[in-house]
């Protein structure tokens, strides 16, 4: 935990969501929704009395999504998330954040492993429900999701647009966002990235979403790119 002199915590032009000066250094933060609890060892940082996490975009591609200027960050106070690979929660436990004790976060994972660390978060953070599943069959919890806000998809499977869009049109609502990781070698480890990222597009178009951003997620996250959808 640091409280250092020097330090500024600035808005970011998303809601919920600052950077944090320090000299010519900037780093990502949020404020903590339960301070004094860490959910993923993270740096806590302390300024003008409150506390602040610094969210590492080497750690949340959102994070690196955000450090590469990615046009909008469509997650706000009171939202509901309907979040698929969501793993141990390292990103789950930011966006937590934003959307405050108004919102919700459906974490749906396949790996029973990954999420105990994730359970373990949710039992501090009661805005995070966990759900063992897999994001293949969102008829397996088709009765524990509400109609949400955004879509938020970082699964390491060779069809995340197909999955994409079965959820969305399950769950998404009419005004709502997809925030889509792409993982290239997932998907087709024979093709160059930016050929797979395009072919990933040019299907998501095809299924009815706008292309709002697409960044390229390097040096953060080799291989990895980050779009930004909405239903046409």
């Amino acid at each position: 935990m640091l409280r250092k002199k020097g330090m500024k915590v600035i808005n970011s032009k998303f809601e919920g969501i600052y950077w944090l000066k320090k000299g010519k250094r900037k780093f990502l933060v949020t404020k903590n929704l339960v301070p004094g609890f860490r959910s993923c060892n993270e740096e806590i940082v302390y300024v003008n009395g409150r506390e602040y996490r610094v969210w590492d975009p080497y750690r949340s591609k959102a994070s690196a999504a955000i450090h590469k200027k990615v046009k909008e960050f469509p997650v706000k106070e009171g939202d509901l998330i309907l979040y698929l690979g969501v793993a141990s929660g390292t990103t789950a436990s930011y966006l937590s954040d934003i959307i405050g004790e108004e919102g919700v976060i459906y974490g749906v994972d396949f790996s029973a492993s990954a999420l105990l660390p994730l359970i373990q978060i949710a039992r501090k953070r009661e805005n995070i429900v966990p759900l063992l599943a897999d994001a293949r069959t969102p008829s397996r919890y088709i009765n524990f999701v509400e109609e949400v806000d955004v879509v938020y998809c970082d699964v390491a499977q060779p069809n995340p647009t197909s999955i994409v869009s079965t959820n969305s049109n399950l769950f998404l609502k009419e005004s709502g966002y997809v925030l889509l990781a792409i993982k290239a070698s997932s998907i087709d480890i024979s093709k160059k990235p930016k050929e797979v990222y395009l072919e990933e597009e040019k299907k998501l178009k095809e299924t009815g979403f706008e292309i709002i951003d697409s960044v390229n997620l390097v040096p953060y996250h080799k291989k990895h790119a980050f779009l930004l959808l909405k239903r046409k």
